[in-house]
């Protein structure tokens, strides 16, 4: 069965896996496509599928065994040149800084439900056993009182363009060698030495030898690897009920959901997973992990929360005791949840620099169509539309240019801004400094609107670096299509700001054109309906199993495509659900390699000339060829700017990208796209999905068919799975606060 690859969980983060041994499909000899000129016409039904199943990767990439420059020296990329990832890391890691500065300004606790019984009162009792400072979690929540943040210099103040140092040094030699000692003694791979030296820092081996469980805050470790890694170093002591790894699993299986896009679990999620790894008590296991400080505890109150406890309350004051109802779940209306700080911070962040957005902007009266009028009048607006409509913030941001605002638009790809021509950046470039404003003193960017497409695609921890470097009085605004696939990283922004409705919503009514514009519509209410094709845009190519959907994949990249249609194969995008399985991205690229680029794979198993995915950072990827390869790693052309991927980042962050995931692929268009559907891919489509992969085509689509009724009923009954995540809650206390 077709590999649905995981949302945000990196292929080459997992070394003991093992992912990487799997068979090649050869492409079978080239021949007409029968069904070329066939207009889409798709009928029958199919079972739902879980888009989680697709939760493709953006990071995911295959492990090379070779070097990146075989035949070149070992030499270093200078200091001086520094890689698009370490920039953005590195202001990362700087933003990240003021919001755990910004979070620690405020004074009480997070507030949770009270008249609570059981489970929930355990969990509430412990987190506040740790924030009055009587348990060993103390200083994970205590910070040094941060001073008040200044109001923004004016327009014409000198803005200073920050652009970020070197990103952190990997560990030295000593460490990973010491590192490398204790993991030999433990049975583990050599391998992990330097990501265990970087994750855990200098004490690593100090740190692996007093809990050999925090082995698996490295990624790709799996709890099996932890534990016969304990069993190794601890001997007699190691036991399933261990205090160390019981928190490490509580932490691990939070981590595992927001690869998921979780920021949360509901608490009884994370004592079931715990019994599954035969955590002798889970109960006393999330107490643990609790009162330690390793997670977070929330009890989010909606409105029928609120009920529920009142009617508790009243229930206890008077003779209505009686009456109140029996049962655990009685005082649970309002789920517990459990979450890691990165992500508590983030959403509270950014519910905070919404709300302040929302506050501090100064109304005023701009002239124009609906969009216009909606950001002069408010700080914060979302606008939703397809492909067409992109057009409408872009001529909001033109409007405002006019008015001699400082405006800047932020797409999620380089294929993006490509397409909105030079006044757009990347919102990775302008979180980084690479691009856009420069930044005052304070780290704020000389903006007055911000407007950001592709919304969807923002993940929980990008929007609170973002919405924390707008000043005071800027206007944002967010625009995208509610119908694709989520963001790769944890959160669901764009969603929980549409069901929150604490600002204004602007919907397009500006269709997406054509016969692809017509399918992809009916797609977005659940119909897949035949459109008429007079010009090819949409064809359908049967395939009756895996190796004939290869076959006609690479007969329509290499041939067809660029025959009937006139997109020439380095303008075709093929898309599939998942990386693994006999038609997945691995067998789809090295049949499209054989075909298209055939070579040794000298360079880390890619060639000049090979199309790739770069990954400069997780939940990012950038399409581009390679040009030449040197000693200091491989030179790629991606989006028509040229870029060096350092040696040592080749095997983490490139792989051969002719066929791509939906997820990969969302945000970016190319003007031919195959989308490859093989019987076995049945379980991994959605609605979601299907609209995300079908509308990356822009003037043909290509379907290689093989998964019969499945495809309609994906479409009509699939519904893409919730995300548990925070943010709404938060931002509806924090308006209707504001508006109290």
């Amino acid at each position: 069965m077709t590999e649905p690859s995981r949302e945000t969980t990196p292929e080459a983060a997992e070394p003991v896996r093992g992912e990487n041994d799997e068979a090649v499909v050869e492409p079978a000899a080239a021949g007409p496509v029968a069904d070329e000129a066939t207009p889409a016409a798709v009928e029958g039904d199919a079972p739902p599928a879980d888009t989680d199943a697709d939760g493709d990767t953006p990071a995911d990439v295959e492990a090379g065994s070779e070097s990146a420059a075989d035949g070149g020296g070992e030499g270093a990329v200078k200091a001086a040149e520094l890689s698009e990832a370490q920039a953005e890391l590195e202001a990362q890691r700087e933003l990240r800084a003021r919001i755990e500065q910004r979070k620690a300004e405020k004074e009480a606790p997070i507030e949770a439900g009270t008249k609570l019984s059981g489970k929930a009162a355990d969990l509430l009792a412990a987190v506040r056993a740790v924030e009055s400072g009587t348990t060993p979690g103390t200083a994970f929540f205590e910070a040094p009182e941060p001073p008040p943040r200044p109001a923004p210099a004016p327009a014409s103040a000198p803005v200073t363009a920050v652009r970020p140092p070197a990103g952190p040094p990997t560990a030295g030699p000593a460490v990973q060698a010491a590192v490398r000692e204790v993991l030999a003694s433990g049975g583990a791979p050599e391998t992990l030495a330097g990501p265990v030296a970087t994750t855990l820092g200098e004490g690593a081996a100090q740190a692996l030898r007093e809990d050999p469980w925090r082995l698996l805050s490295v990624p790709g470790v799996l709890p099996e690897h932890a534990d016969g890694f304990a069993r190794a170093l601890l001997g007699a002591e190691c036991g399933p009920g261990d205090p160390r790894r019981a928190v490490a699993l509580v932490t691990w299986l939070l981590e595992r959901a927001a690869l998921k896009g979780h920021t949360a679990l509901e608490d009884s999620a994370v004592r079931s997973g715990l019994a599954k790894l035969s955590v002798p008590d889970p109960e006393e296991a999330v107490q643990q992990a609790v009162s330690e400080g390793a997670v977070l505890v929330f009890q989010e109150e909606t409105e029928e929360g609120a009920d529920g406890v009142e009617a508790a309350e009243t229930a206890e004051s008077g003779e209505e005791e009686a009456a109140r109802p029996e049962g655990p779940d009685t005082d649970l209306d309002v789920p517990v949840l459990l979450g890691l700080d990165r992500y508590a911070l983030a959403e509270e962040s950014l519910a905070d620099g919404l709300a302040r957005l929302v506050k501090t902007v100064a109304p005023d009266v701009w002239e124009g169509p609906e969009l216009v009028r909606a950001a002069g009048a408010h700080g914060l607006v979302l606008h939703t539309g397809g492909e067409a409509a992109r057009s409408e913030p872009v001529a909001l941001a033109e409007a405002a240019r006019e008015r001699g605002l400082r405006v800047a638009v932020a797409a999620h790809s380089e294929n993006g801004v490509r397409r909105l021509g030079a006044q757009a950046l990347t919102v990775a470039a302008l979180l980084s400094g690479a691009a856009g404003p420069g930044r005052d003193e304070e780290g704020a960017l000389a903006l007055d609107l911000l407007v950001v497409l592709d919304a969807p695609q923002l993940d929980v921890e990008s929007a609170a670096m973002l919405v924390e470097s707008l000043p005071d009085g800027c206007r944002l605004v967010l625009s995208g299509d509610p119908a694709v696939l989520g963001s790769a990283g944890a959160g669901r922004v764009f969603g929980d700001l549409l069901a929150a409705r604490v600002c204004p919503q602007i919907a397009s009514r500006v269709p997406d054109p054509g016969p692809i514009g017509e399918l992809v519509s009916g797609i977005g209410i659940g119909e897949l309906n035949q459109v008429e094709a007079p010009g090819k845009e949409v064809v359908i190519v049967p395939a009756r199993d895996a190796g004939e959907a290869v076959h006609r994949t690479v007969q329509l990249v290499a041939d067809s495509v660029p025959r009937a249609i006139g997109v020439p194969s380095e303008r075709t995008q093929v898309i599939t659900v998942g990386h693994g399985g006999s038609a997945g991205t691995r067998a789809l690229n090295a049949a499209l390699k054989q075909r298209l680029n055939p070579g040794p794979g000298r360079f880390g198993g890619f060639d000049p000339g090979d199309r790739v995915a770069y990954v400069p950072a997780p939940g990012r990827t950038v399409t581009g060829t390679i040009v030449s390869a040197d000693a200091e790693g491989l030179h790629v052309e991606c989006e028509g700017e040229k870029l060096l991927v350092p040696r040592e980042r080749v095997e983490a962050a490139l792989r051969h990208g002719w066929a791509l995931t939906a997820h990969q692929a969302a945000g970016m268009r190319w003007p031919a796209a195959v989308v490859v559907l093989p019987g076995d891919a049945a379980q991994g489509l959605s609605r979601a999905w299907v609209y995300t992969a079908f509308g990356r085509a822009e003037r043909h689509l290509s379907v290689v068919h093989g998964v019969d009724q499945a495809l309609p009923r994906a479409v009509a009954e699939g519904v893409l799975q919730d995300r548990t995540t925070r943010l709404r809650p938060l931002l509806e206390a924090l308006l209707a606060t504001a508006e109290d």
